[in-house]
Parts: C-alpha cells; structure tokens; sequence
C-alpha cells in the first residue's frame, strides 16, 4: 500500500509564497504520476498540476502557470509544490495524489488516481 504524506500548508498573505511537500512510501510503476489537487470550501477538487516520475513531463492547469512550479526528490520520493505569487483565490485543501502512466491528457481526472494524501490546508490573506 502507497502512503502519500503533504506538509508545508499554513497562511500567508497575497502575493506570498508557501512550499507544499508529498513524501511518498514507495515509487512503483503505480505512482509513476504524482499530481496536486486542491479543494475550496463548497467546491469541487481540482486538477493544480502533475508530473511524470520516468519521463519527467509535467502538466500544469492553466490558472496556475508561471506561478506554481513542481520539482522531485528522487532520493527522498518527495515531490514539491513551489506556489509563488499567492491569490486568494489560491485557498483551499491541497492534496497530494498519485496514479500509474497513462496518456498526459487524462492526468487532470481524478479518478485516474488510485492514491491520495489526507491533505493540507493553504490559506492566502487579502
């Protein structure tokens, strides 16, 4: 069984910058995807951005482009959520969540994911 593990959550002002972690029990072909979703209260979870451990490819949701940059940690099975330029519109439930290859367009489903964290709370400040 996969364990995903997020830290770094907390507030921060607009215009700030948070860095989230997911620290992963194990990296098998079934968690070759390791994406980051996110929840604001009374909405739908949504598709933030993912990256392919083996091929390296990431795939970013358009609101988060040039702000949000992802990066791994081979040797610690971490990956990481540099979050820059931080909006109100930004708060929510951040979770980490992990899935095996598939094609690049459907990583943005969640269903496609067999594996997720308990979550972290990221709250921006007007």
């Amino acid at each position: 069984q996969v364990q995903l593990v997020e830290s770094g959550g907390g507030l921060v002002q607009a215009g700030g910058s948070l860095r989230l972690s997911c620290a992963a029990s194990t990296l098998t072909f079934r968690t070759d995807v390791m994406g980051w979703f996110r929840q604001a209260p009374g909405k739908e979870r949504e598709f933030v951005l993912a990256v392919s451990w083996s091929g390296g490819a990431a795939y970013y949701a358009d609101s988060v482009k040039g702000r949000f940059t992802a990066s791994k940690d081979s040797a610690k099975n971490t990956l990481y959520l540099q979050m820059n330029s931080l909006e109100p519109e930004d708060t929510g439930v951040y979770y980490c969540a992990a899935r095996p290859r598939g094609p690049w367009e459907s990583w943005p489903s969640l269903s496609g994911y067999d594996y997720w964290g308990q979550g972290t709370q990221v709250t921006v400040s007007s």
